[in-house]
């Protein structure tokens, strides 16, 4: 504001010599000095009052910047003397922390050494026990264990072999009130009727026109249908031979139109096997698709339907593969039904579980494998091919829909008369499962019963205890599950016998 003043003043100057300039020039055009001097002195006076009003603003201002700079001050020693006060209350608190540790150092230093009282006492007193019980810590705590071992042993096994049985018998009730429901409401033959791979010649003379001059009639007839034909193995009767069952069968339809047109010659019997083969594959598709709306599973693939449909010409231990797979089916939906499953997953996995079968002679490895393979190839859901891959416990079912379609396969296969099996097949079944048995340590006599459904296994009781028998039984199951191929279950049992004997003399 001082610069200012002299500013204002100049201007006021400045403005008095322009007038008087004017005036000046006034007096020179009119010639009129008075009126000159009166606008002189009116400028002067103008100024003088301007540069007394600056000079009051600039008061004003420099006043009040004196007020504002007074109170900054005021604000900066109250901010000081808080500091201060604040610096002297953290010294304060830190010499208390310093005491406090000092304190807390202090008795730590004592609960140690009251600590290692504690420690000395104890020693003392496990040393003058063990004088006294004449055993160390080491043999006191092997002989309590040993007596808790043999108090609770006895109850352990008899709790255990309890809460079996409760268990055991809700679950076989349930169990078996769900499967007989399932299977009453299923109506299929008991026998399927197996592939046919036998002709009866109407007389001689048509075996002497299917073999033909020189052979050339029935070498002709296996080139073109890829099977083995015996026709002087079964009087009467020709034997088609093939691993193939569509091959068979299409030879089988070939050699009956063969027969029944009377002329047999390589051009007719390239005819016949032509036609054979395609109301063979008319059949297998119908077949397929008869089974898919069979059971209402919709949306299969047109290629698993034809699989399907080849299963129509395969059979297993006698049992016709496409028939045991609707039957699965069906079952398998009720069930489902019951449970809360998935009922379509249910049903389409147990119609599809054997569909590997179609092609085991044509790829390697075993039918659910391939089954499973070929569902996911052709885009079947992941819990499908899980069930089908699952189906013969090659891997561990882990949704219900797969141990259904599992449970549903041992129901179908063990249905009476389901399956044909030789009796040789029987009795190399209960050798494996004697010798099974066998093989573990502590068995005294082992036997297979119900047609190899059942083994009853007894132990030596010095060898092997209660405890020990449950055991034994759950590793025999294991490994006939890991070792052997059967339709069904088989259930081991494990006896074990004690016999306490005394005289009175």
């Amino acid at each position: 504001m001082e610069i200012v003043i002299p500013i204002i003043a100049a201007a006021a100057g400045v403005a008095a010599g322009a007038g008087g300039i004017f005036a000046y020039n006034k007096k020179n055009e009119k010639g009129g000095k008075d009126k000159a001097d009166d606008l002189v002195r009116k400028a002067k006076r103008e100024a003088s009052d301007i540069v007394l009003s600056a000079k009051k603003e600039a008061a004003k201002v420099t006043e009040k910047n004196q007020q504002e700079e007074n109170e900054r001050r005021r604000e900066w020693k109250r901010t000081e003397n808080r500091l201060a006060e604040r610096e002297t209350a953290l010294d304060t608190k830190l010499d208390q922390l310093e005491k406090k540790t000092e304190k807390l150092v202090r008795e730590e230093k004592e609960l140690d050494e009251l600590k290692n009282e504690v420690r000395d006492i104890r020693t003392k007193q496990h040393e003058k026990l063990e004088k006294i019980a004449g055993l160390s810590k080491a043999e006191a705590r092997e002989k309590l264990m040993k007596m808790t071992e043999n108090d609770i042993k006895q109850d352990l096994v008899g709790l255990v072999v309890k809460e079996q049985k409760e268990i055991k018998h809700g679950v076989d009730e349930a169990a078996q009130a769900m499967l007989l429901t399932a299977m009453e409401r299923m109506s299929s033959e008991v026998t399927a009727d197996r592939t046919i791979t036998a002709l009866k010649l109407p007389d001689d003379d048509m075996k002497g026109r299917i073999i033909g001059k020189e052979g050339r009639n029935i070498q002709a007839l296996q080139r073109a249908t890829g099977v083995d034909i015996l026709v002087d193995d079964t009087p009467g009767m020709v034997v088609l031979s093939s691993f193939d069952p569509i091959r068979r069968q299409v030879a089988r339809y070939a050699l009956e139109r063969l027969m029944k047109d009377g002329r047999i010659n390589p051009a007719s019997i390239e005819d016949s096997v032509a036609k054979a083969e395609r109301e063979i594959e008319k059949e297998v598709v119908r077949a397929g698709e008869d089974a898919a709306r069979e059971v209402g599973v919709v949306g299969i693939p047109r290629e698993i339907l034809h699989l399907l449909g080849e299963l129509k010409f395969r059979t297993s231990y006698g049992q016709n593969v496409l028939l045991h797979s609707i039957e699965m089916a069906h079952v398998a939906g009720m069930i489902a039904e019951e449970i809360g499953a998935d009922k379509r997953i249910a049903k389409t996995a147990a119609l599809l579980h054997d569909m590997g079968k179609a092609v085991t002679h044509k790829i390697e490895g075993k039918h659910a494998d391939i089954g499973a393979e070929l569902a996911k190839k052709y885009g079947m859901s992941d819990t499908v091919v899980h069930a089908i891959a699952a189906h013969h416990d090659d891997i561990e079912p882990t949704t219900p829909e797969a141990i259904i379609v599992k449970i549903c396969d041992a129901m179908s296969a063990a249905r009476p008369g389901a399956r044909n099996i030789s009796a040789e097949n029987f009795a190399e079944r209960m050798r494996d499962l004697e010798n099974i048995a066998t093989s573990f340590q502590g068995i005294d006599k082992a036997y297979a019963i119900s047609a190899g459904r059942e083994i009853r296994v007894i132990v030596e009781p010095k060898q092997i205890d209660d405890l020990s028998a449950l055991k034994l039984a759950r590793d025999i199951a294991n490994k006939i599950e890991a070792t052997m191929s059967y339709p069904g279950i088989i259930k081991v049992n494990v006896i074990r016998e004690t016999r306490a004997v005394e005289y009175a003399k």
